[in-house]
């Protein structure tokens, strides 16, 4: 009793409604098995496609590796490439990424059926396909392990020709989880289609980020970390050497999609640029490869590329490398290149230096032992066992209907030795754990639903398996150390620990091989020995001189990146002015006032502030003077106190002498305050000192000959004696004047309160100077007040410069002030001029203001000091004729004490020869003659009433 439909016409069916269900995105097995249950009408659309079913059933069952027990663990290996271009049949045969892993399961399943401990009394079995390397051929191997799970189908929904009832054939053991997928294309399609019946699965090496998915793929875990920590990886190799500029190669499909998008997240989290992404399509030919690799090279700058290929495509890129002799490129790959050898076989001088990364795991050397023991003889279980014997040892079995004889090879005979040293595959760890998982999962859950006192065997709980109990409450909850003493175990998302070795690709010295030689570790963190690696140029090299990939030089010590194109594509330039830092390395900003940037300018340091020290010259010089005219005006002083009663003191005015000294005394004295450092209390004094100082010698000299041209004035025009000309009043009209300046600096200082401020000379700012808070300009309009009295004072030295000889202090008035006009008009463009040097500026006040104070000691005092020192007996009274015409002493303002009768008798007769002088010796007047005799003698009569 046959079946009308074929069974495998049914599965081409099924193959089609799997299809349509992925993209359709069926939740459910129930929504399923509604498609499988096609009505009659449909089922006879298949009738007349009955015929078409060139693969018959039992052909296709053989073309796995089978092995008998109670609960059935799927598994799918790329035994085989992937085909050629257009082509549906498989490739070559993977001797690493296919075989040994096949074997690993079988090895590990081994292991715990002989244990008997994980799962006593429960033996453990096998179905494994072979993926080919595509997603679409083992989504069809992926349709057995759903069989298991269609025995409710209804068998009303088949009919028969001779009326009979449809009897299902027995369908196969269902899977407890099913181990695999290797590429992450080929586990998504199958997760897609597992998830709906519920079937756990644990991949060895998928490590697309899409998987880390619970909400598409919640029956999926894996031994392995996923892209985006070999991505971060990979960031910090070229972060580590400094990479800002690379291009980037992804293989097209799930694991090369998700690296390279994961890796360029994290890259742009780094400020590395990418100068351009290639993507190598699936079946890619060698024109493509040619053409991606010509891609690459336009980038001149980016030496860096970094792949997410898988095998095959890191093959081909590299071979069209050698094709076309290209080794300067420097090759950062992910662990789809990894440790194997297919890639770099024949590629060698193109591989060289290249860097790539593998999951960390420790080998099984009873791996090793187990699998050298293999032979074509004593392994029949694995179907393909006989193609690797063929690859490896390069002779063929004549007698086996899959292999194709060849003719000229050898013939196989099972006992071949190969002279290759064994190199165990690294993702063979991984399978291990992954099969290890599994089952210590189904030991927890058995330990569950059968009871404690269960003594082994399939209890009645276990003979349906709830996938999803399975997976979210054991398996994901694993946690063991394997064999070799690694932790095992899941995070939330079903994804393993991330551990990674870093390594070198390059010539054995000693040998002349290639090899892989590790450099480095990646666990959070990377851990490179720099020193360790031979790039591409064959030699080692220190980490200075790595091969560089920039789109631009670094910029030199203080200079910025003005960005072109991109954040890595530069020209450098320095800050705009040279007080500014730079903030980042695109961005200069203001150090503020009174901060400079370090030569580096990658900070600013406070510019120390700069004041007039007392140990420069600027200081010194005047100091020196200061002190030298402070000890000459205290020497005046005091001789003039030690003869304050001689006819030279008393004639000169002593109290205003004396006013007129400590005058010139202040001044010296505020060369100190003004060559201290600036502060509150010093800048206050140098505002009120300097102008009370002037103002005292100018009030003293403006009184002094205010009241000389009054007298000679009034004695012109009448006999009657002026106001205001005795000591008192004198000294009173002075302090007036004084009094004028005192308050207005008072004012001043009110009004712009006293402080301190810092001064940049030029502009530049590079210079602080701390100067008292006034305005250049400002001092000056100060000193206003002061400008004033010296012009008044001038005016009435011009005034009074024709008096009597014997009334010379008049002349030597002028002298002072004409020399002090000539002093100020000299100081103030000086002043002005010297600005940026406030050394230079400060040294040139002080000395003018010693110098105004110095030229009233000279002209004025010296001469009394002559005749007081060096002319004594020219300083005393006589009783007879001491008055005569040269006498060179003055009467003009003998302010002294009143004199007694017979003193004042003298004065008179000393009048009278004054005037009969003057008439005796008319040639010797001036023109006016006569006139002015008689004014002499007025003037000096009131001169002489008013002693």
């Amino acid at each position: 009793m046959a079946p009308l439909v074929s069974e495998g016409t049914i599965r081409k069916c099924v193959e089609t409604v799997v299809l349509l269900m992925t993209a359709f995105e069926i939740s459910s097995a129930n929504d399923f098995e509604k498609i499988l249950h096609l009505k009659q009408n449909n089922i006879e659309l298949f009738r007349n496609s009955s015929s078409e079913s060139t693969q018959p059933l039992d052909h296709y069952e053989s073309q796995a590796a089978r092995i008998q027990g109670e609960i059935i663990f799927g598994g799918l290996f790329p035994v085989h490439q992937k085909g050629a271009a257009g082509l549906d049949h498989c490739g070559e045969i993977m001797p690493d990424r296919g075989i040994q892993r096949l074997e690993a399961m079988l090895f590990a399943i081994d292991e715990i059926n002989r244990n008997g401990t994980i799962l006593p009394g429960i033996t453990i079995g096998a179905t494994i396909f072979d993926t080919c390397s595509t997603d679409t051929h083992a989504l069809e191997q992926s349709l057995e392990y759903v069989r298991g799970s269609l025995s409710r189908m209804e068998v009303d929904d088949f009919w028969c020709e001779d009326n009979s009832t449809a009897v299902p054939k027995s369908p196969p053991a269902p899977v407890a989880g099913v181990i695999g997928g290797s590429y992450s294309s080929v586990s998504i399609q199958v997760a897609n289609l597992l998830r709906l019946f519920k079937i756990p699965q644990i991949s060895y090496a998928s490590t697309s980020a899409a998987l880390s998915d619970k909400v598409r793929f919640d029956f999926f875990a894996r031994t392995v970390p996923p892209d985006k920590l070999q991505a971060k990886a990979l960031v910090d190799i070229v972060t580590l050497f400094n990479w800002t500029y690379i291009s980037a190669v992804g293989s097209d499909g799930d694991y090369g999609q998700s690296g390279i998008d994961s890796f360029l997240a994290e890259a742009r989290t780094r400020n590395i640029c990418i100068a351009t992404t290639e993507k190598i399509p699936a079946s890619a030919t060698k024109k493509i490869f040619d053409d991606k690799l010509d891609n690459l090279l336009e980038k001149t700058e980016a030496k860096a590329v970094i792949l997410f290929l898988r095998g095959e495509d890191a093959r081909g890129l590299l071979s069209a490398a050698t094709r076309k002799n290209v080794t300067r490129l420097v090759w950062i790959a992910s662990d789809g290149w990894g440790t194997q050898v297919s890639p770099v076989q024949n590629n060698g001088i193109s591989a060289q230096g290249a860097l790539t990364i593998e999951l960390q795991s420790n080998l099984i050397p009873e791996f090793d032992e187990y699998f050298l023991s293999l032979d074509p003889m004593n392994n029949t279980r694995n179907p393909w066992f006989k193609q690797y014997w063929e690859m490896a040892h390069g002779c063929v079995f004549k007698d086996d209907p899959n292999t194709g004889y060849t003719f000229g090879k050898k013939e196989c005979t099972g006992y071949e030795v190969s002279g290759k040293a064994h190199v165990q595959e690294t993702k063979v760890p991984f399978v291990y754990d992954a099969v290890y998982s599994l089952a210590r999962a189904l030991g927890s859950m058995m330990k569950d639903e059968c009871g404690v006192n269960h003594t082994g065997g399939m209890c009645a709980a276990m003979k349906e398996i709830d996938g999803h109990k399975l997976f979210q409450d054991y398996i994901l909850k694993v946690e063991f150390l394997d064999s070799q003493g690694s932790l095992v175990q899941f995070d939330a998302n079903g994804d393993g620990l991330g551990r990674y070795n870093i390594l070198n690709y390059r010539q054995n010295t000693e040998t002349g091989e290639y090899e892989y030689h590790v450099v480095g570790h990646w666990h959070n963190g990377i851990n490179l020995n720099v020193g360790e690696i031979v790039w591409n140029s064959g030699t080692l090299r220190e980490f200075d001189v790595v091969p560089s990939s920039e789109c631009s030089q670094p910029c030199k010590e203080g200079e910025i990146k003005k960005v072109k194109d991109n954040v890595c594509c530069w020209i450098c330039t320095t800050c705009a002015h040279p007080w500014e830092y730079l903030a980042s390395d695109v961005e200069c900003e203001d150090c503020g006032e009174g901060y400079w940037p370090y030569p580096n300018k990658t900070a600013c340091y406070r510019i120390p502030e700069q004041y007039m020290q007392w140990d420069s010259v600027y200081a010194i010089v005047p100091m020196s003077l200061a002190v030298v005219a402070i000890l000459i005006t205290i020497g005046v002083i005091g001789v003039f106190i030690k003869h304050n009663d001689t006819p030279v003191v008393r004639a000169s005015g002593r109290e205003l002498c004396y006013l007129l000294l400590s005058g010139c005394l202040i001044c010296y004295l505020m060369t100190f305050v003004l060559l201290a450092k600036p502060s509150t209390a010093i800048c206050s004094l140098q505002r009120f000192g300097v102008g009370f100082g002037f103002a005292i010698i100018y009030a003293s000299l403006l009184t002094k000959t205010n009241r000389i041209y009054r007298i000679f004035n009034r004695a012109t025009k009448s006999a009657k004696r002026p106001a205001f000309i005795s000591p008192r009043s004198q000294v009173v009209i002075a302090g007036i004047l004084i009094g004028i300046q005192v308050m207005t600096t008072c004012i001043w200082l009110a009004l712009e309160p006293p402080g301190t401020r810092y001064y940049f000379p030029n502009g530049q700012r590079d210079e602080m100077v701390l100067k008292c808070k006034i305005e250049d300009y400002s001092f000056l309009i100060s000193l206003s007040y002061i400008m004033l009295l010296i012009i008044v004072c001038t005016v009435y030295a011009v005034k009074t410069r024709n008096i009597p000889e014997n009334f010379n202090e008049s002349k030597f008035i002028g002298f002072t002030m004409y020399t002090t006009c000539i002093i100020w008009l000299a100081f103030v463009p000086i002043y002005f001029g010297t600005l940026n040097s406030f050394e230079f500026q400060m040294t040139t006040l002080c000395i003018s203001v010693s110098l105004s104070a110095t030229v009233a000691i000279a002209c004025l005092f010296l001469p009394k000091l002559h005749v007081i020192l060096l002319h004594p007996e020219k300083n005393i009274r006589s009783k007879g004729d001491t008055m005569k015409s040269k006498t060179k002493y003055t009467f003009s303002s003998d302010n002294g004490s009143s004199q007694n009768s017979k003193d004042g008798n003298m004065q008179r007769f000393q009048l009278v020869l004054v005037i009969s002088h003057c008439y005796r010796h008319p040639k010797r007047m001036q023109s006016g003659s006569r006139m002015h005799a008689f004014s002499v003698t007025a003037a000096m009569t009131f001169m002489w009433k008013s002693q």
